[in-house]
């Protein structure tokens, strides 16, 4: 009897990366046009900023709980489901004309972030060794590509369309790569012999809900206030039960032995700590070319002028993105990691001292854009490489999460120093205030390279991975 045949490694890889672009745009896409959809919907500012933290509280919700899922009920399946979903949301967020559907869309589609850990291992059981690590490593880089994107075309949507584009258009590259995942990407025969810790699952969810809402409203209600103290309080009170349960359980959510793996909790660590420096670049850059020129600084321009100079980070996002898997195969997934970081790290640095002009905007970009494609290629495979094949997805997941949350706390911290300058200069932002977020931004990357440099070696030249072969 002949073995069937396996669809070709290079159909599956484009099925998925359609569908991470997809999902990877409508994280972006919205947040630019948010003062937009507010006065069209006649939200006030408080709903309207819940068309973006519904979003995130969605995904870092189901992320770990989607990988999980599909550890044990099928990698394609599950995936097929997520693509569903993220159709549904997009389509009731192109048709509200009110706040609450356009949140409940929201929601729905932020469950679509489990779909990175399914397709990391999807990947991981269907390729060829050799390809596993270029594949991971580039579909990771859609992340940030497809979030830089999405502010690089969110501003030309809003200015010359209703804010119902921004939904519309992505419909039907969703429904493509829906039916791609439905029809050419191969079922995985990896599966994890488990049920679903619902208790387990609750605590996780009740606890990074709380954290992430705290941390998103950390500005306004003050750091040290009772509320944001408390509800930190709260946060970390669950979490804690979280890991006592899963210490407990007989089938964990998540294994706590695998958590505290170097490999593991390092590169969590240090995909915090990354993703602080991504996100805050998407609010710091847009925000700081926005500013009127009569303030003294910034370069006075549009939502679209913002978002193209976001452009060149985008496209090196793309081109190290690309080339991450064979830089990786040849140096090493923790060298890659180390050397994308500390070159996001000077990105910052180079704004610091220097942000004057467009030209040196553009370079820090680059550099950004460089830095970022080929950390965010890394970080997966080095994930992969710590954990067995049937707990890839639940631990991408807590990996995808952990960048979620740095980029939450990053974007914060930056927005309570230009808060401040706003108090000290009295009505708009001090360049200041910029200055001192950058330099906050460059110290977190920093201390993400020593989170890297704590990474276990392992051998380069394409012995790093320690797979099992692929399915025949």
């Amino acid at each position: 009897m002949t073995a069937p045949r396996r669809t070709p490694p290079q159909l599956t890889l484009a099925c998925l990366a359609l569908a991470g672009v997809s999902y990877a745009l409508m994280q972006s896409l919205v947040a630019p046009a948010l003062p937009v959809i507010q006065a069209d919907l006649h939200a006030s500012a408080r709903g309207a900023s819940w068309i973006f933290t519904a979003y995130l509280l969605s995904a870092s919700i189901a992320t770990p709980l989607i990988g999980r899922l599909g550890d044990i009920h099928g990698k394609q399946r599950v995936l097929v489901w997520v693509m569903v979903l993220l159709f549904a949301g997009t389509l009731l967020s192109a048709l509200a004309s009110s706040i609450v559907p356009m949140i409940l869309g929201r929601i729905v589609q932020g469950v679509a972030g489990g779909m990175f850990p399914l397709a990391f291992a999807i990947i991981r059981d269907e390729f060829p060794r050799e390809r596993v690590p270029g594949s991971i490593g580039f579909l990771s880089a859609l992340l940030g590509i497809g979030g830089g994107l999405g502010i690089v075309l969110s501003g030309a949507i809003a200015d010359n369309l209703s804010y119902h584009w921004l939904f519309w258009l992505p419909l039907a590259p969703i429904a493509l790569a829906g039916v791609g995942v439905a029809l050419v990407v191969p079922e995985s025969p990896v599966r994890a012999h488990a049920r679903i810790n619902w208790l387990a699952a609750a605590l996780l969810s009740t606890g990074l809900a709380l954290l992430l809402y705290d941390l998103s409203n950390a500005v306004e209600w003050g750091w040290g206030s009772a509320r944001t103290l408390g509800l930190a309080a709260l946060a970390l009170l669950a979490l804690a039960a979280w890991v006592r349960v899963e210490q407990r359980a007989r089938m964990p959510l998540v294994d706590m032995r695998m958590m505290r793996r170097r490999g593991v909790w390092t590169a969590n660590l240090a995909a915090a700590l990354l993703g602080s420096g991504m996100y805050s670049g998407f609010v710091l850059i847009p925000q700081f070319a926005e500013t009127p020129l009569r303030d003294g600084f910034g370069f006075g321009a549009s939502v679209t002028g913002a978002g193209l100079l976001m452009l060149p980070m985008t496209a090196t996002m793309l081109l190290t993105g690309a080339a991450a898997g064979r830089l990786e195969l040849r140096f090493g997934s923790r060298l890659a990691l180390l050397a994308g970081t500390i070159a996001t790290a000077a990105s910052y640095l180079l704004l610091t001292v220097a942000h004057g002009t467009r030209a040196e905007f553009v370079l820090a970009g680059l550099l950004m854009g460089a830095g970022i494609g080929l950390a965010f290629a890394a970080l997966p495979n080095l994930i992969v490489e710590a954990v067995p094949p049937e707990q890839t997805g639940v631990a991408t997941g807590i990996n995808t999460i952990a960048r979620t949350i740095g980029g939450a706390f990053g974007t914060q911290i930056a927005g309570t120093v230009i808060a401040a300058s706003v108090a000290v200069a009295g009505g708009a932002p001090h360049e200041r205030g910029f200055t001192q977020a950058f330099a906050i931004i460059t110290a977190l990357l920093a201390l993400g390279a020593l989170a890297t440099l704590a990474i276990p070696r392992r051998g380069g030249g394409g012995r790093e991975l320690a797979l099992e072969p692929a399915a025949a």
